[in-house]
């Protein structure tokens, strides 16, 4: 099987470039800069490298540093930002800082015939973020792409199949980023783009019955689109040595733990426990209300009443979850940044033993998720369900959480789907829900003063959920949303909608 190499410098984007080539019907590998030598990529017969982004200046001595042997082992590469940097160094070049001419946003780019510019207009938008520059291309090397500030915008020595970009063609704002990495994919690495999702499947099946062998594996579900996904590939791998414990903390959508289990009872074979413990997270939750502390006590919590259960019935084999790739870029695993814990990233109890956590999607993201449902023949309501939190409502409710206020927005958020189902305009969405900020507001309600909840609708689209917009809802379906949530749900006076992209904002509130 032909595959890439995504080299990775400490880029917020490598998961992304892997998804990008993934798309292209290739296989995508990532490995860490240094865990990872020339000759190793050479036996290993990668077609091309792609050098990822990373945060820091080449001419750091403390900087991540590849060997420039890589640069003459008759591989192709790529240089993506950093990565475009790195190669200039490499090859005896100079990397300056931009001070003043930095470029962050959408830039135009201005590009000269090349293979790696085939079909790409001489003049478009590219996605620019750097402080520092190739003030002039290195020996053998010759400029093919510039901007007003950068005078390297991309580079190459066709001889020896090398090129960079100082920007980043694997985000949707570079308009020909596609294109780019398809000539670079299949007209400099000589691609032939066999690989399928099928071919995930099977290599991550037989990889989960090598590994698990004949023993037990014991999987947090939460019902989730991920961990539904992640179920059906270590079922389909070992079956009834399969058990699902589905924690119901009472903060789900409205009738969904009854969903839940109803769902996978029939779908799977596999062992099915649901433990009810809605009184135990509440009283955990009494009195806090910062995200973080909710969050955690949440997670804790959760592997509390988990690991409780593993000890009277379990205690051999494997733990499994459905952590996808954004869940571990926003908990700060590796290089990135914490943007948000997430309630899988929470540490496991010292005193249990299992032989190993087993992640099967955590390289994918929610597309690619969805692709693999699909193929595994899950149903297709299961399969494009709206993503939802771990923590659920104790993170859509803003500020204390109490059994009121989560039966508050859970009749909400069922009208709000019940409305968007009905006009079919929920699959213009990626995800939309209700939030209930903690904020109570002055209105009249049958000539009588009210001070009451306030609900506010979030709803976005997005192709990867690293980056997202807000949904362009018509009016007059937000109108009867409005109106249903405050004619019919008690102590509620007012809907706002929430206009916020991502970044700045997050999907979720908290």
């Amino acid at each position: 099987m032909e595959k890439i190499l995504v080299l990775d410098f400490g880029g917020q984007y490598n998961q992304l470039i892997a998804r990008r080539v993934r798309e292209q019907s290739i296989y995508a590998e990532i490995k860490p800069y240094n865990k990872i030598t020339v000759d190793e990529i050479v036996a290993e017969g990668y077609k091309g490298v792609i050098f990822t982004g990373g945060p820091n200046s080449v001419y750091d001595p403390a900087s991540p540093h590849f060997d420039p042997a890589i640069l003459d082992a008759g591989v192709p590469v790529l240089g993506i930002c950093y990565g475009c940097q790195l190669m200039a160094y490499m090859a005896g070049g100079m990397v300056e800082s931009a001070e003043d001419s930095s470029e962050y946003g959408k830039i135009d780019v201005y590009a000269q015939k090349n293979v790696l510019f085939t079909d790409v207009p001489s003049k478009s938008i590219c996605w620019m973020s750097h402080r520092d520059y190739i003030p002039h291309p290195p020996k053998g090397f010759t400029t093919i792409a510039v901007t007003d500030k950068c005078p390297v915008a991309a580079m190459c020595d066709e001889s020896r199949k090398l090129y960079g970009v100082q920007f980043h063609p694997e985000v949707t704002h570079t308009e020909y980023g596609k294109h780019i990495l398809h000539n670079f994919l299949y007209d400099v690495c000589g691609c032939a783009g066999d690989w399928r999702m099928d071919n995930f499947i099977d290599d991550t099946v037989r990889e989960l019955r090598e590994k698990i062998g004949d023993k037990g594996v014991v999987l947090g579900l939460s019902g989730g689109v991920d961990s539904s996904v992640a179920a059906a590939l270590i079922s389909k791998a070992v079956g009834r040595q399969l058990t699902c414990v589905f924690v119901d903390q009472g903060l789900m959508r409205k009738n969904e733990g009854d969903f839940v289990e109803e769902t996978f009872t029939k779908l799977f074979d596999m062992n099915f426990v649901r433990i009810n413990c809605q009184d135990e997270f509440l009283t955990k939750l009494k009195g806090l209300t910062d995200p973080e502390d909710k969050r955690t006590v949440i997670g804790t919590e959760f592997y509390n009443v988990f690991w409780n259960k593993i000890r009277e019935s379990y205690g051999s084999g494997f733990f499994a979850q459905g952590t996808i790739y954004p869940d571990r870029i926003e908990s700060g695993k590796g290089d990135a940044s914490k943007i948000k814990t997430h309630h899988n990233q929470v540490g496991v109890p010292k005193d249990i033993h299992f032989e190993d956590v087993i992640e099967p999607l955590k390289d994918l993201f929610k597309d690619e998720v969805r692709a693999v449902g699909e193929k595994l023949g899950l149903p297709h309501d299961l399969v494009w369900r709206q993503p939802f939190p771990g923590p659920g409502l104790g993170v859509r409710v803003i500020g204390e959480v109490t059994a009121e206020r989560v039966r508050i927005l859970q009749e909400a958020d069922a009208i709000l789907r019940d409305e968007m189902d009905k006009c079919g305009y929920a699959k213009e969405m990626s995800q939309f829900f209700a939030v209930l900020p903690g904020v109570k507001t002055v209105g009249v309600m049958g000539d009588s003063r009210t001070y009451s909840e306030l609900v506010a609708i979030r709803a976005v689209t997005t192709d990867d959920f690293m980056t997202a917009d807000w949904a362009k809802i018509p009016y007059d379906i937000l109108g009867r949303v409005s109106n249903r949530i405050i004619n019919e749900v008690d102590k509620v006076n007012r809907v706002v909608y929430d206009i916020t992209s991502k970044p700045p904002g997050t999907v979720e509130w908290e």
